[in-house]
C-alpha cells in the first residue's frame, strides 16, 4: 500500500505505508520520531542526533546534517526519509530524492511545527500517538501565552547564536517566534534570518537582555562580560539553544523552561 503526502516545500511524495525503515536527518525531528514510538523503524541518523541518548546510540549514523554519506544511506535502503529546508543542505537532498522518498520541513511557527507532527504521524502510521503530542506541548504553551500576557514584560533582547563572527537570530526564525511567544521584543527581528553584526549595532539598539546560547555556538560564563561591553545596561543571560530552536517533542519541556527564564530576567 502506498499513500501520498505533501511535505513542507510544497513537495508531492509517495510513500510505501507504513515505512519500515525511515532515517531523520535532524536532531529535533529524530527525538520526535522516537517519541511517537518509532524505535524499530528508524533505520539511521545524523551524528547530531543526541536525543534520546541511549536509542540514538544504537542506529547507523549516516553524516552529518550538511555532509550526507550517501553509500551508508543506500545500504540502509530507506522507505522514507525525514529532512528540513534550513538543516539541510540543498544539493545533499536533491541527491536523495533522485532514490528515495524525501519529507522536508519548513519550521518557522509553533503551528508549522504542529503541522509537521501531525502529517509526520499520519504517514508513519503514528497518527494517534503525534496527535497527543502536539495537544500536550499546545496545551503547555497556552499556559505560557496567559502567563506572558499577565506579566506584560516590555523587554527588548538579542539573541546570539555565533562568535566571531557575531550573529544573531533575527526575524523569519524559529527563535524569533520563541522570543515573541515569551513576551519579548527582538532587537534584530527587523532583519532577515541570521545576520552577522558588529558590537557597535548592538550598543546601538540598548537591548535589555543579551540571550547567549549552548548552541550552535557552545557560549559560557567566559563570553558573558565580552558581551556586556558591547551593552553596559543590558542583563546576560546564558541560555538553551534546544528550549528555543528544537521543534519537535522537545517542545514539551520548553513553556516550563521559558516560565523560569522570565522569573529570572524580569
Amino acid at each position: 500500500m502506498h499513500i501520498q503526502s505533501t511535505d513542507q516545500l510544497g513537495n508531492e511524495i509517495e510513500i510505501e505505508f507504513p515505512p519500515r525503515r525511515i532515517i531523520s536527518l535532524v536532531p529535533s525531528q529524530t527525538e520526535l520520531l522516537f517519541d511517537i514510538g518509532l524505535d524499530e523503524e528508524i533505520a539511521g541518523l545524523t551524528r547530531f542526533c543526541i536525543h534520546p541518548a541511549r536509542k540514538v546510540m544504537a542506529k547507523t549514523k549516516i553524516g552529518g546534517t550538511k555532509k550526507f554519506d550517501f553509500e551508508k544511506i543506500k545500504l540502509l535502503q530507506p522507505g522514507l526519509i525525514i529532512g528540513n529546508k534550513e538543516e539541510n543542505y540543498r544539493e545533499g537532498v536533491e541527491e536523495l530524492s533522485k532514490h528515495f522518498p524525501v519529507w522536508m520541513s519548513d519550521i518557522f511557527t509553533l503551528n508549522d511545527a504542529f503541522a509537521m507532527m501531525h502529517e509526520l504521524g499520519r504517514i508513519t502510521d503514528r497518527e494517534n500517538q503525534a496527535q497527543k503530542l502536539a495537544a500536550e506541548i499546545q496545551y503547555a504553551f497556552n499556559g505560557l501565552h496567559s502567563l506572558s500576557a499577565v506579566q506584560d514584560i516590555k523587554k527588548s533582547c538579542a539573541y546570539f547564536i555565533w562568535r566571531k563572527p557575531y550573529m544573531v537570530a533575527a526575524g523569519n526564525t524559529f527563535i524569533d517566534e520563541m522570543l515573541k511567544v515569551i513576551g519579548l521584543t527582538n532587537v534584530f527581528s527587523p532583519q532577515n534570518r541570521y545576520p552577522e553584526i558588529r558590537p557597535e549595532t548592538l550598543g546601538s539598539l540598548r537591548p535589555d537582555i543579551i540571550f547567549l546560547s549552548s548552541e550552535p555556538y557552545s557560549f559560557s560564563g567566559k563570553h558573558m562580560d565580552e558581551f556586556q561591553s558591547f551593552a553596559h545596561d543590558a542583563k546576560v543571560v546564558l541560555v538553551d539553544g534546544e528550549m528555543f530552536s528544537w521543534y519537535g517533542s522537545r517542545l514539551r519541556y520548553a513553556p516550563a523552561y521559558f516560565s523560569e527564564l522570565l522569573k529570572a530576567i524580569i
